[in-house]
């Protein structure tokens, strides 16, 4: 039995999605962070769990070739990008890896695998970015919290954000310490400023500025929009979201415009899509469009299909496959998504999309009985999953084809397992990295109705 403090010598010889090095000491599995594949090193223990370990490097002794030089001084401070210290070549093997034993090793399943899709561009590809505020040393500061806790961890220029948002945020930030205006404290549930969130259009450069606020301070910002709109022409909205609650959830459900438009417009697939503050919008357009296009490959619609978009967001996917169906019938349970989907639709001349808002589960469920027979259905859930419910009446309406496209494919795996049961032969799953040196991986599934 491993004990804490011991140091032993060993090799790092795999990685987890948390971004830590594995190594096996006296038959136990031990976590380092902060270590990549062929690393030989000191490792001193740390914590002893029942069946696992953690350790920390005390030396390394022999660099693994994966390593390279990371360029953020802040990186494991606020632990946004776990593998930044690995050559991006290494992380796509890393993260094709744990879609594949997610599939095989936590599905049960045999699937074939596609071919890995790594994004053309590791740095600044996001569309979006959230910041909360806090006080440090009497001043208005914002950054990201680190790992499991809730201190703020200065930052104003990331890497995987575009460089005009970090003048943006310096604007800002003088402009709240200069005003003396309330910044909110978390504990306290007291102050007003609780975020700075930015969203840009990937194709279009459109710019939309949003105060996430505790109540209306919209007197107290007039001038601040005055102050962005000329220094930043891109810039085509400001909003406040007011969120009054005590609660980690960043925006609340009411938002009034300030200045501008209500919304910014970006192009995605092709079609003219229009953004809110609260839609849903893949952070990384460009390898966004790569992952709906092996959506669209899997799916192979004809010209009499009809395809059900489930958890169907600002309705992305959908609107790039209804050039090749016949009808598309998307279901989102967030109202201001659904609104700026029929938008979206509207805006393409797209009139064979019809959506409608409420749980996907127990909307697509009424859907059915009103007749709605879909031949393909894909579904693109949160990353908790599917919910039972909505295994269940996919399984009923049996459609010949089910695309499946997940951010966590240890639920997808989960999902495909019990559709598996329910008469689906899962065929292929290809893993798409849409957001670089991050921990995160999604994957697009293909399953298919035995039978048939």
């Amino acid at each position: 039995m491993l004990e804490k403090n011991q140091v032993f010598k060993a090799e790092i010889t795999g990685m987890t999605s948390e971004g830590n090095g594995v190594c096996r000491i006296d038959g136990m599995a031990v976590f380092v962070p902060g270590t990549a594949v062929g690393d030989i090193c000191d490792i001193k223990i740390v914590k002893v769990l029942k069946s696992y370990a953690f350790g920390i490097v005390e030396r390394l002794i022999t660099p693994s070739p994966d390593r390279t030089e990371d360029n953020c001084p802040v990186y494991k401070k606020c632990g946004g990008c776990l593998f930044r210290h690995i050559s991006y070549e290494a992380e796509c093997r890393t993260k094709d890896g744990i879609v594949r034993d997610a599939f095989t090793r936590i599905g049960g399943l045999s699937p074939a695998f596609d071919s890995f899709l790594g994004a053309g561009t590791t740095g600044r590809y996001r569309n979006k970015a959230q910041y909360p505020l806090a006080v440090v040393d009497g001043k208005a500061v914002c950054g990201f919290f680190a790992p499991r806790s809730h201190r703020l961890v200065p930052v104003t220029d990331c890497g995987l954000q575009p460089e005009i948002f970090r003048d943006i945020l310096k604007t800002v930030i003088d402009y709240i310490n200069e005003k003396k205006l309330s910044v909110y404290n978390e504990e306290t549930n007291t102050g007003i400023l609780r975020h700075i969130y930015i969203r840009r259009g990937a194709h279009s450069g459109e710019i939309m500025v949003c105060l996430v606020v505790r109540k209306d301070i919209a007197r107290q910002v007039s001038s601040l929009c005055r102050i962005l709109t000329e220094r930043f022409p891109d810039i085509r909205s400001i909003v406040m979201n007011i969120n009054p609650k005590k609660t980690n959830v960043i925006l609340g459900d009411e938002c009034a415009t300030l200045w501008g438009n209500d919304t910014i417009t970006d192009t995605m697939c092709g079609n003219t899509v229009k953004i809110s503050p609260l839609s849903f919008y893949q952070v990384n357009t460009l390898q966004a469009e790569r992952l709906y296009a092996k959506a669209l490959e899997y799916a192979a619609p004809g010209k009499s299909d009809v395809i059900a978009d489930l958890y169907c967001g600002a309705g992305t996917i959908g609107l790039s496959m209804a050039k090749q169906a016949v009808k598309i019938v998307g279901v989102e349970i967030v109202l201001q998504a659904v609104e700026n989907a029929k938008t979206n639709a509207e805006l393409n001349n797209i009139t064979n999309a019809d959506f409608y808002c409420g749980d996907a589960g127990e909307v697509f469920g009424k859907l059915r009985e009103q007749g709605c027979k879909p031949d393909i259905i894909v579904i693109d859930p949160p990353r908790k999953g599917c919910s039972p419910e909505t295994i269940e009446v996919i399984a009923e309406a049996a459609p010949k084809k089910i695309v499946m496209i997940s951010c966590n494919p240890a639920t997808a795996a989960r999902d495909a397992k019990l559709l598996s049961e329910n008469g689906y032969s899962v065929d292929i799953v290809c893993g798409v990295d849409l957001f670089p040196r991050t921990g995160h991986v999604e994957c697009v599934v293909l399953m298919s109705k035995i039978g048939l």
